[in-house]
């Protein structure tokens, strides 16, 4: 398990568990890891998820982003999934934080 501090100071972490669902599910994300990781703690934009969670995005090409869905509580988090998509539209999202 690894932890990685999110733009809220929260303690977000990456269980053993989650990172084998990321991979079973999105293969593509195989040696991505350390990606998954600084996507939170580094993320280009933070928009808003389904049921309270939260999506950190990194542009990786001109339309591929790596988006992290991941949830918080006051003092700890977790995330849950992580996938690539070319299918953000972020001018239609509720931007949460956003790189100057």
């Amino acid at each position: 398990m690894d932890v990685v501090k999110s733009k809220n100071n929260v303690t977000v972490r990456l269980t053993e568990e989650r990172w084998f669902h990321i991979i079973e599910n999105h293969d593509d994300l195989a040696g991505y890891y350390e990606d998954v990781l600084k996507t939170v703690e580094e993320p280009d934009c933070i928009i808003e998820g389904y049921g309270g969670a939260l999506i950190a995005l990194t542009q990786m090409l001109k339309n591929k982003f790596l988006a992290v869905v991941y949830k918080e509580s006051e003092n700890n988090g977790l995330i849950i999934t992580a996938y690539f998509t070319s299918r953000i539209k972020i001018e239609k999202e509720v931007i949460i934080w956003q790189k100057q």
